[in-house]
């Protein structure tokens, strides 16, 4: 009975695969059974689909089983009900059908009494669990007799109305009731889940990672969402359509307090706009509602380098200009190219140099080099201005200016931070901060030239900023840490963003993003503060160096829960990215720069200051050195 069971539930799925010949494959929803592959050798998805099993419709738990495996070219389409099926397979297969690709989610809305279908949106926020659901048969309070079913499972994460991932803590449980009734003596369900409901697997399969971008203050910052890999089931928009509808909505309610957008309220794309492609000389056209129109030259040229920021992260393809028009679709309303897009985000300048601590604890950076020759590094040479003459100064660790014009060091034994010119030689300046027992962390430049480190001290612990790196430093409040010290730092470049590593008693280290909030106009400046703080590598069990990436993304070295160490990049909000490093060990500091051109550097304690070129392999750059790090 199991195995009949089991066959009747792989039936309900059906994936289509891209192969030189047309053939519907059943759904592996956990190992194919023999019956499975006895089809996939005849190509015959029918003979399985008709010998669909009946299921019991009470009875212990059963476990409606996740896709196993990600392959975002598999189509999954799901299986409408049977005649007369009962309440089990009803559950089943609706749950099942939630995960196909098929327009409106038709197929899972048969499933649903009339009223229940009509009134279900299961696009406007979706539960991702960990791994399939668990459903067992009830009581009902308002009809004993009625079949009911509890679903349940564990929470990895919610995406909510503006596509907006966040995860969830604490191991927290997903449980929903699903009551069924008779319509014309056939079984349908009348409370269907609030929000779609998708697998770890099934949700990698169907949604990808994007950026939207918007402004803070003149810097243009990036905001993770998940799109559709391919048309919205609901909205049949496709996927660059879907994200530009998101960044039209407005940013995430995370990114929101310090985050704008350029488009006035109430714009939307022109009514019935499905589709948004490039033509022949890589432009983007977007039609806008009657919202968007009559703004300033300037505003609007905004609004346009978000669009390009935007739609260029999502797609691989070139885009070279967007053109923005009116709501007739034909007129321009304005254009950017991508060159002065670049003006308009106000983006860091490309870094000259990497720098890093060699043996003998003198901070050195080494050229990096334009075009062909990039994996031809030039020796490393002391950073120049007063830490080349300082007799007898050894660096612990060290942070460079976005326009490599300053450093801030922090001496060998941890407890003095200096900013020292690189343009001009000159004595050694005294310490702005000091730590009396502790040790301070390594600082970190934002893009708007603030300094910001981390006392470890603990009697005085604590997060500060030094504004414009000179003057006094200041303590910064930051909500949630709940006693945590922070053992690391590196703000973003944006300046609204700072990834904090954090270690209590027991030594485990986690990744934590908080919001950094500064006060509006020319006011009191000392009231700086970090908030909202979310765990940026969730499924990790330790991290244990961090840096940040190109386009918003975090660079990890860590390990997930009875895995190794290991590097790769993970999103903002928490969420994994697929792309991990080449396999490098003993990786004790990692660091990447805002511009993709150039290689990854970390420290190695075989081999010293590794570089990792785009698609190339380590290779060692300088025997011993530690604490790399690029400008910022």
């Amino acid at each position: 009975m199991e195995d009949a069971e089991h066959r009747g539930r792989q039936a309900r799925r059906v994936r289509r695969v891209p192969l030189p010949f047309p053939l519907a494959l059943p759904h592996p929803l956990g190992l194919p059974s023999r019956g499975a592959r006895s089809l996939l050798a005849l190509g015959a998805a029918g003979l399985l689909l008709a010998g669909c099993a009946s299921m019991p419709d009470r009875g212990e738990v059963r476990r409606v089983e996740a896709s196993q495996g990600v392959d975002s070219q598999v189509r999954v389409f799901g299986v409408p009900p049977a005649d007369k099926a009962s309440p089990a397979e009803i559950v089943d297969g609706f749950l099942e059908a939630m995960t196909s690709d098929d327009p409106q989610l038709a197929t899972a809305r048969k499933y649903l009494t009339e009223d229940a279908a009509a009134n279900w949106k299961p696009s406007s926020a979706v539960t991702v669990l960990s791994a399939g659901l668990d459903r067992v048969p009830v009581q009902g309070e308002k009809d004993p007799e009625g079949p009911r079913w509890k679903v349940t499972g564990k929470k990895l994460a919610t995406v909510d109305e503006r596509s907006a991932y966040q995860p969830e803590t604490g191991g927290s449980r997903y449980e929903e009731y699903l009551q069924l009734v008779q319509v014309n003596k056939q079984w349908r369900i009348a409370t269907p889940p609030s929000s779609l409901v998708l697998s770890e697997s099934d949700f990698q399969r169907i949604y990808k990672p994007v950026n939207k971008y918007y402004f803070a203050g003149s810097t243009l910052v990036a905001d993770p969402v998940y799109v559709r890999q391919r048309s919205d089931p609901d909205t049949r928009m496709d996927p660059t359509t879907l994200t530009v509808q998101s960044l039209l909505a407005g940013p995430s309610k995370w990114l929101g307090p310090v985050a704008s957008t350029a488009f006035p309220t109430g714009t939307e794309l022109r009514r019935g706009t499905k589709s948004l492609a490039y033509d022949g000389q890589n432009t983007l056209r977007v039609p806008l509602n009657d919202a968007g129109q009559n703004v300033a030259q300037p505003q609007c040229q905004k609004m346009a380098t978000q669009l390009l920021y935007t739609v260029r992260d999502l797609t691989a393809s070139r885009l070279d200009r967007v053109e923005l028009l009116h709501s007739d679709g034909k007129s321009t309303l304005c254009w950017v190219t991508a060159s002065n897009a670049a003006s308009i985000a106000n983006r860091p300048v490309p870094p000259q140099h990497q720098y890093y601590v060699d043996k003998d604890g003198r901070l050195v950076r080494m050229v990096l080099n334009a075009g062909a020759d990039e994996q031809q590094q030039e020796k490393p040479e002391p950073a120049p201005g007063p830490l080349a003459t300082a007799a007898g100064f050894k660096v612990g660790s060290a942070a460079v200016t976005y326009d490599e014009k300053r450093a801030a060091v922090v001496s060998e034994d941890g407890h003095g931070l200096h900013v020292v010119t690189l343009t001009t030689a000159g004595p050694m300046p005294q310490p702005l901060l000091t730590s009396r027992t502790g040790k301070l962390t390594a600082p970190s430049w934002d893009a708007q030239g603030d300094l910001w480190i981390a006392d470890q001290d603990p009697q005085a612990q604590g997060l500060w900023r030094v504004p414009g790196g000179t003057g006094t430093p200041q303590k910064v409040d930051v909500a949630g840490l709940d006693g945590a010290r922070i053992s690391g730092l590196k703000a973003s470049a944006d300046g609204v963003r700072i990834a904090l590593l954090t270690e209590r008693d027991g030594g485990r280290k986690n990744l934590y993003i908080g919001r950094i909030e500064r006060p509006e106009g020319k006011g009191d400046t000392s009231k700086v503060s970090v908030r909202e703080l979310r765990p940026a590598a969730p499924q990790m069990t330790e991290v244990t160096a961090m840096s940040w990436a190109p386009r918003g993304r975090l660079l990890v070295v860590g390990r997930e829960s009875g895995g190794v160490d290991q590097a790769r990049y993970l999103q903002a909000d928490g969420s994994m990215v697929a792309a991990s490093l080449p396999g490098a060990t003993g990786l004790s500091a990692i660091a990447a720069s805002e511009d993709e051109s150039k290689p990854v550097v970390a420290s190695s304690t075989e081999d010293g200051i590794v570089w990792l070129p785009p698609g190339a392999q380590w290779r060692t750059a300088a025997a011993g050195g530690r604490a790399p790090v690029y400008p910022g």
